[in-house]
């Protein structure tokens, strides 16, 4: 996978996150998947949904 379509955040912009849940969904040509936290904080949403993404673009930040 070289880039995929960001399709949802499931932690809204300034919300609390935990290490290990579900953050976001991307879809690729061949699937949807669920992306988990890799830190507990505050999330920061740097890009919008429905927007394609190479793979390695931040798009959030966990403060």
């Amino acid at each position: 996978m070289n880039e995929g379509e960001l399709t949802e955040w499931l932690v809204a912009d300034g919300g609390q996150v935990t290490e290990g849940e579900p953050l976001f969904s991307v879809e690729s040509e061949k699937s949807t998947n669920e992306v988990e936290a890799p830190a507990s904080g505050t999330l920061k949403v740097l890009k919008p949904i429905g927007e394609v993404y190479e793979v390695g673009t931040v798009i959030g930040i966990i403060e």
